[in-house]
């Protein structure tokens, strides 16, 4: 079974109510710079172009996917739209 056939897409809005654990899902270095250019570029297109990227990432449950917009990026954190936020050592990828 195809890996992307085990992640759930859900809402933005959903995201509040997940929970995360602490433990990066990424262990390779270079994996980890390419997940902050991925996301740095992400804020750049949503807050110029108000364009809206799929990130997958990671809670207590498994693997989700989500459609949005990339308001902002802390040392820890992802701001989305409407105030949600994604823990940045569970994210996995940006496209």
């Amino acid at each position: 079974m195809r890996i992307e056939n085990k992640i759930k897409y859900i809402e933005k809005e959903q995201i509040q109510f997940l929970h995360f654990p602490h433990e990066d899902v990424l262990k390779n270095k270079k994996d980890k710079h390419d997940r902050c250019r991925k996301l740095k570029r992400a804020m750049r297109l949503g807050n110029l172009e108000h364009l809206k990227v799929k990130i997958t990432f990671a809670d207590d449950k498994g693997l989700k996917k989500v459609e949005t917009t990339v308001w902002g990026i802390t040392e820890k954190s992802v701001l989305l739209k409407q105030s949600m936020i994604i823990p940045l050592e569970r994210i996995i990828s940006i496209n």
